[in-house]
């Protein structure tokens, strides 16, 4: 029997594998997919999350870029240098989410992918799941299996708050010039944006809406977009998803179980970013399991707890941003995104080094100030 069976591989259940692994605990990592496994996902990911961990993310970086792009309506453009710390990480999922488990593999922790799981049964002190290749055992168990993983529904959880948005990507292999520059479009899609960011070997172009939609109906959008860079989509497979959006605070945790990544649905509501907080999560839900397997019993609940405090609470001036921002996007692009400070500190916010509780109410004094008639157009 294991300490812990976590379900998912991706960043939140390979975060928690290493984690729980590394101190000591017995781990199981369930995938059903065979790894490395394509994922959509733009990639771009903060170099904040080096912080929580103690090896060397490089092999699993396909890019560094500090420059990002913003247009509106393919025109109007702003180039804004982020002068953080570190420049922007560009991965690629199949890469970066196998590094992951890999390390957690070295700690101790024990994979099982081409596995699915088929359903979950709490007896006395234990869990039984059972998969495809058969039962197994876990005293703990950590549901990281996405936003529309079937475990949060088979652990009770009803009717969590959440939104739905919806995204659909392609990898390109082309080569633009300049090809070191992440590219953010938001006159073309309502209440999103699309992008076009850079890896070593190609592109990841995508687009989002991130209040309501479904993400089949973006494809002509998509492929409007990418011809303006030659690229003709069609000969790219694409992959649509959901987005389990943050929609207030939540409870994470039941009997000897937790939520994390896309599952506890804490993807940020304003940037659609996901891998961040899935990182955070699962490395907080170790903590959470590693105290519980020691015997506190209020560990789980603290989980929860730390969840909203230390990411919702800023997903409440994210949400707050969002709503002014995707209600009246043409006005936002003239007086927030154009502005030099404004792309300074989104850049803050992306790499980590600002929270949006830091600027928001600036933000939206500036905003709201530009809906007054004559203020703005």
């Amino acid at each position: 029997m294991y300490d812990c069976i976590i379900v998912g591989a991706g960043p939140a259940g390979g975060a928690a594998a290493y984690h729980l692994a590394k101190r000591g605990r017995s781990v199981l990592l369930l995938e059903k997919e065979p790894l490395p496994r394509y994922k959509p996902c733009g990639g771009g990911l903060s170099p904040q999350v080096a912080e929580w961990f103690d090896f060397d993310f490089s092999p699993a970086i396909s890019l560094k870029i500090n420059t990002i792009r913003y247009t509106w309506k393919m025109g109007d453009p702003v180039d804004a240098v982020l002068k953080t710390r570190e420049p922007m990480w560009m991965v690629r999922r199949d890469v970066f989410d196998h590094f992951l488990v890999q390390q957690a593999e070295k700690q101790g922790a024990v994979l099982k992918d081409n596995t699915e799981v088929t359903g979950i049964e709490f007896s006395s002190d234990r869990w039984q799941v059972n998969t495809t290749n058969g039962s197994l055992t876990g005293r703990y168990l950590i549901a990281a299996d996405g936003a529309k993983g079937p475990i949060a529904k088979w652990l009770g959880f009803k009717e969590r708050k959440f939104r739905m948005g919806g995204a659909l990507e392609a990898e390109t292999p082309v080569h633009l010039q300049n090809g070191q520059i992440a590219h953010l479009e938001f006159g073309m899609v309502k209440n999103g944006y699309i992008w076009n960011f850079p890896k070593a070997d190609g592109h990841s172009i995508g687009i989002g809406t991130f209040r309501g939609g479904d993400p089949h109906d973006l494809k002509d959008t998509l492929a409007e977009y990418a011809a303006q860079f030659g690229i003709e989509l069609k000969t790219s497979q694409q992959h649509g998803h959901p987005l389990c959006l943050w929609e207030g605070d939540q409870t994470l945790h039941t009997q000897h179980a937790v939520l994390a990544g896309e599952a506890a649905c804490i993807v940020d509501p304003l940037s659609g970013e996901g891998m961040r907080p899935a990182l955070f999560s699962g490395c907080k839900a170790a903590d959470a399991i590693d105290l519980a397997l020691s015997g506190d019993l209020a560990a789980l609940p603290r989980y929860t707890q730390i969840i909203n405090e230390e990411w919702g609470s800023d997903m409440v001036w994210a949400q707050r941003l969002a709503s002014m921002f995707y209600r009246v996007p043409g006005i936002a692009y003239k007086v927030a995104v154009k502005r030099p400070s404004a792309t300074y500190r989104v850049g803050q916010i992306l790499c980590g080094e600002l929270r949006y509780a830091d600027v928001a109410n600036q933000a939206i004094k500036r905003l709201s100030t530009s809906f007054l008639p004559g203020m703005g157009s």
